[in-house]
């Protein structure tokens, strides 16, 4: 299957995609949170960065810029600062905008997050603050709309229409562009809105709607495969569909088409946030199915790139670069996590443009006990991707004596990767893991906090390229020596 996938996003080329939806501007405000203020029981904000991100059909738009794809959008801002900014960031991605129209007295769509740090290094949501106009569009604009959709059609291979019920895809509209579509031979996908009444998309090609909204369109709780099944079902035949992909968060995503129904499934992931999570599906949907792509293969990718955005902040995008190295790792399974430096170099930058956190930390981690899982989960706790430094044999029998270790360093790290918590393992053969820690670069170094007093190998390096040394509680009563000595006492006891 992999290899299947790895060719469709080979083949993906530029695909030309009509995209007409609620295009919003994101707003994030970070800030350090550090303490509460006296005014109120709330927190006190220091800002340090303001970033702007397309959102709604924006960030749809983003997501097919960064798989390759041209975005021909078609929809309204208002006449306002927020608008020309949205404007500049959807054309610095290589989009369309000659169908976005200004539309005086009407606020662009925005969503301004504000965003402390939790755990003094995850990114946490303390409020959102929206600015919206959800009315339909003036006759006028609803013209100069409709005209554009149109005149852009014979350009495209597909289309997409992004909804978020703020106003623009009325009922009569989205009957009139999925018509036109029809007329003009192009695929029609939908991201509906969260609404008890589909009629509007009678027609399309594709429904994509999440868990929520499906539940939402058909009348009753999806909770199983099973239940899926019966809305998608129920959906294909009233709305006269080719498709639907209904999501189901960890489960993976439903596909019913004419002829199959079937569960696809995906990998499970650590959710970071959910954000953009549905915009990067039909996305990914649309230029799968431009580039020729079978419903199936779709699904498979939207699972993929869908799972890797909600290991990121905010409405992020997904590269065709990440797509390949999610699915080679994929494709080698568990083994992956046991790495030579130079294939964990690689792997870390890759993961660093993501923006995720390194954390590392390093050990014999002979005869795996308790402690040592507990440890383990601390170290998860202070960032997104945990990497082990292993002694090697050789370098344990230095520290530890010539008894040790008691299992060897391919069975060490074939254990340690089987834990969730663990991302990689590189084996160092040096009594220090100084110069694998210099290769490493990790942002954040975590050692037992027996380690205070006798000194972290790596803090004067870690701390010089702005890291930092976190000191893990220790489970009492819990080592591999003790451990050891009381299964030689019990040894002695039997004899």
């Amino acid at each position: 299957m992999r290899e299947e996938l790895l060719k469709t996003v080979a083949n993906l080329g530029r695909p030309k995609v009509l995209l007409a939806g609620d295009f919003m501007l994101d707003i994030y405000v970070y800030g350090d949170a550090l303490r509460i203020s006296p005014e109120a029981p709330v927190p006190v904000l220091k800002v340090t960065e303001t970033e702007y991100r397309c959102g709604g059909a924006g960030s749809v738009a983003a997501d097919l810029a960064a798989l390759g794809a041209l975005p021909f959008c078609v929809g309204i801002t208002g006449d306002d600062r927020d608008g020309e900014i949205l404007r500049e960031k959807l054309t610095e991605i290589g989009a369309d905008i000659t169908g976005i129209f200004d539309a005086p007295g009407r606020p662009t769509i925005s969503k301004q997050r504000l965003i402390g740090l939790a755990q003094h290094r995850h990114r946490q949501q303390l409020i959102r603050i929206d600015r919206e106009a959800a009315r339909p569009p003036s006759d006028e604009q609803y013209e100069a709309i409709l005209e554009a959709y149109e005149n852009k059609l014979a350009h495209v291979d597909i289309v997409c229409l992004q909804d978020h019920n703020k106003g623009l895809l009325t009922s009569s509209l989205c009957k009139q562009m999925i018509r036109l579509a029809a007329k003009a031979g192009k695929r029609v996908l939908v991201d509906p809105s969260l609404t008890d009444d589909y009629s509007r998309y009678i027609g399309a090609t594709l429904m994509a709607p999440n868990r929520k909204e499906a539940s939402t369109a058909v009348g009753f709780q999806i909770t199983n495969a099973e239940l899926a099944a019966r809305a998608a079902e129920q959906l294909l035949q009233d709305l006269q569909l080719e498709a639907v992909v209904i999501t189901l968060d960890k489960v993976g995503a439903y596909l019913k088409t004419q002829v199959e129904g079937e569960l696809v499934a995906t990998t499970p992931r650590n959710v970071y946030d959910v954000t953009g999570a549905g915009d990067m599906v039909l996305a990914t949907l649309a230029a799968a199915l431009a580039a020729g792509s079978d419903y199936r293969a779709a699904v498979q990718l939207s699972n993929v790139t869908g799972g890797i955005v909600i290991e990121k902040f905010g409405a992020a995008t997904v590269t065709v670069d990440e797509i390949v190295d999610e699915l080679v790792c994929e494709a080698r399974g568990k083994n992956a996590k046991v790495r030579s430096v130079d294939s964990l170099i690689e792997e870390l930058a890759s993961r660093r443009q993501r923006k995720q956190v390194i954390v590392f930390t390093n050990g014999c981690f002979d005869v795996l006990h308790r402690g040592h899982v507990e440890y383990l989960s601390f170290c998860k706790s202070q960032g997104d991707v945990v990497v082990i430094g292993l002694n090697s044999d050789r370098s344990v029998r230095e520290i530890k004596g010539p008894e040790r270790p008691i299992n060897n360093q391919d069975d060490r790290a074939a254990i340690l990767a089987a834990l969730e918590v663990v991302d990689y393992i590189a084996i160092f053969d040096e009594p220090t893991p100084l110069r694998l820690i210099e290769k490493v670069k990790p942002d954040i170094l975590v050692k037992g906090e027996d380690w205070a007093e006798k000194g972290v190998v790596g803090r004067e390096y870690v701390e010089s390229h702005g890291g930092k040394v976190v000191l893990a509680p220790l489970v009492k009563g819990r080592s591999s020596t003790e451990t050891i000595e009381r299964l030689k006492s019990f040894q002695t006891q039997c004899s």
